[in-house]
């Protein structure tokens, strides 16, 4: 394997790593990268070329569950809570106290489950082009930034253990939006939670949480059908790129969480929105 293989693989695994849990649509971002780039013909065919992708998101869940795992333990009923870490916040004011239970992530996750499984297909058929990207991007920045418009002054939910399960629920119901590549599953749920009364911070470590079980079982599924293209050649490109996309979604997300609540999401729309122009022109 030739060294400009390998540098593809470190290049793909920082996209994924930087943009998985930021609001600006990873699977976007590796499509607008897979039609420039990725498939100019070394040895990635189309079907490894989609392994790698699976690999790398691999590489990206491992962050989250280090980011969050003293918050995993206590969904799992491992441990009680005897202090904060990274994943755990204090209750705030106003609001319901307790902690996010494993119910309310199982509530949120199954709009988006039962819609992807019916319309998966469809959506791998029809949505996965740079084209419906684009339209994403653009859709998804608009919520984003009405989110920011028509969010409550004084959020009725400032930490994650304040949430119902209604809550959790609605919030489930606008991730749906993310099955639409480019839409962005970060930015549509923490758009939701932002929209239902929930800080930009409660609403980010909600989407966290519920994106771990989400990616794993679409990732264990896809490599169930994809593991003939484990092979002495692919190997070091898959091991470079997991490696890389797993280094910088750990920086991505401290460093997001601490910027979320006050920066909030405007400046993550217009980047969608200045994206999508820039593609739109280059690629059309």
């Amino acid at each position: 394997m030739d060294w400009t293989t390998l540098w593809k693989a470190v290049v793909l695994g920082i996209v994924e790593g930087l943009t998985e849990f930021a609001p600006v649509s990873s699977t976007g971002h590796m499509i607008i990268v897979d039609d420039m780039w990725l498939q100019s013909k070394t040895f990635l065919t189309e079907y490894v070329a989609n392994t790698f992708k699976v690999v790398i998101q691999l590489g990206s869940i491992l962050a989250v569950l280090i980011v969050f795992k003293d918050r995993f333990i206590e969904l799992l009923g491992l441990r009680r809570r005897d202090g904060e870490g990274e994943g755990a916040v204090r209750s705030g004011r106003g609001g319901r106290t307790g902690r996010l239970k494993l119910s309310q992530v199982i509530v949120g996750l199954l709009p988006a489950g039962v819609l992807g499984l019916l319309f998966e297909d469809a959506i791998d058929e029809h949505l996965f082009s740079t084209s419906t990207v684009l339209i994403g991007l653009v859709v998804g920045a608009l919520l984003m930034l009405a989110a920011d418009r028509f969010a409550p002054k004084r959020p009725r939910t400032e930490t994650v253990d304040q949430m119902t399960h209604k809550q959790a629920f609605l919030v489930g119901l606008v991730q749906c939006f993310s099955l639409w590549p480019g839409f962005s599953r970060s930015g549509s749920t923490i758009s939701g939670g932002v929209l239902l009364g929930m800080s930009h911070r409660a609403a980010a470590d909600f989407t966290f949480i519920m994106a771990v079980p989400i990616m794993l079982g679409a990732s264990f599924l896809s490599l169930l059908k994809k593991w003939e293209y484990f092979t002495v050649e692919t190997l070091p490109f898959f091991v470079v790129g997991f490696v890389s996309a797993f280094v910088f979604a750990l920086v991505s997300i401290r460093f997001f969480l601490k910027l979320i609540g006050r920066i909030k999401l405007a400046p993550f729309a217009f980047y969608r929105i200045a994206l999508a122009v820039v593609v739109y022109f280059f690629y059309f």
